[in-house]
């Protein structure tokens, strides 16, 4: 069976002012809740990204925003996709998300990655490392948070971070401890993480390209002696749900002109049908979760992509 999670990415909803914007956010986490997604994901960043306007767009918080969210919603789970390893001491972030799970009543998951975009690096202020010590900083990370999720008093000396006799109170209400996924498809170190020491991971890509990362993933299980069924693999991508086959015509040709040849590795437009089409392939793969996001759209229709997508596969 597979499940279906929506991601925010941008907060300038139909024009919506900075005194609007929360609400109108809320409006399509609530629709998304409505519509049979299974979780509701933003991004962790402080400066928007270029594809979705750069740093003079606005973008909110994303653990007050999840944390306010959490207060308003009722199902659906809720985590940052992913959150930088750089932002912050990973035992604060496992403070961050306990609190998020207390909040929601059981419903958190941290996202962490061993992130990426240097110019909001520099912009803010936070130390931009070479990609290896930001994969180094990653393991040490999820280590401290994993042992603070599962209310030990973890004293942790690694190169990066260390904790001394730590505490984690209130412990997180999630039965098992707060999930965490490693986002990130590099083969030889982010997925041999996933392997070792993760409960979900996110991928990016078509239906060829996920196998061939689930396959990379597997050969990681298999070499630490884990069972890969134990990691829920999920896939990020962007869906664009067309009223009728001219709107989807158009929509795609302004995206192939806009991503290149990036148009079919990320992007699901079409009619309610040729979503459904495209959505098979990537189900076929043995995908367990798509999480979509929908820019540009209204809560509407994001529950009715919702319902389109669990009638037909969830």
């Amino acid at each position: 069976m597979t499940s279906f999670g929506f991601q925010i990415p941008g907060f300038r909803h139909a024009g919506a002012t900075d005194a609007e914007m929360f609400d109108r956010t809320l409006e399509h986490a609530q629709a998304a809740e409505r519509g049979g997604f299974t979780s509701v994901w933003v991004m962790d960043h402080f400066w928007q990204l270029p594809a979705l306007g750069g740093p003079d767009e606005p973008i909110l918080e994303a653990y007050t925003l999840l944390g306010a969210l959490a207060a308003r919603t009722e199902r659906v789970q809720l985590g940052t996709l992913v959150t930088g390893v750089t932002y912050r001491n990973p035992a604060l972030v496992a403070k961050i998300v306990t609190t998020l799970d207390v909040i929601s009543h059981g419903r958190a998951i941290l996202g962490i990655g061993a992130a990426w975009y240097e110019p909001e690096h520099v912009g803010m202020g936070f130390d931009f490392p070479p990609t290896r010590e930001r994969l180094d900083r990653l393991e040490e990370a999820v280590q401290i948070c994993r042992a603070l999720f599962n209310n030990e008093r973890p004293t942790f000396e690694g190169r990066y971070y260390r904790t001394k006799d730590a505490r984690n109170v209130p412990a997180p209400l999630r039965q098992g401890g707060i999930p965490i996924m490693i986002g990130g498809s590099g083969e030889k170190r982010t997925l041999r993480l996933v392997a070792q020491y993760a409960d979900m991971c996110n991928v990016h890509g078509g239906p060829e390209t996920l196998r061939y990362k689930l396959e990379v993933l597997r050969g990681h299980c298999d070499a630490v002696g884990r069972d890969p069924e134990g990691i829920t693999t999920t896939r990020l991508g962007t869906l664009m749900l067309a009223g009728d086959a001219d709107e989807a015509a158009r929509t795609r040709e302004f995206v192939v002109g806009m991503a290149g040849d990036a148009f079919g590795e990320q992007f699901t437009i079409g009619t309610a049908d040729e979503v459904v089409q495209q959505v098979e392939q990537l189900v076929a793969t043995g995908i367990d979760c798509l999480i979509f996001n929908m820019p540009l759209t209204d809560p509407d229709t994001v529950e009715r992509a919702g319902k389109l997508l669990t009638s037909n596969f969830a």
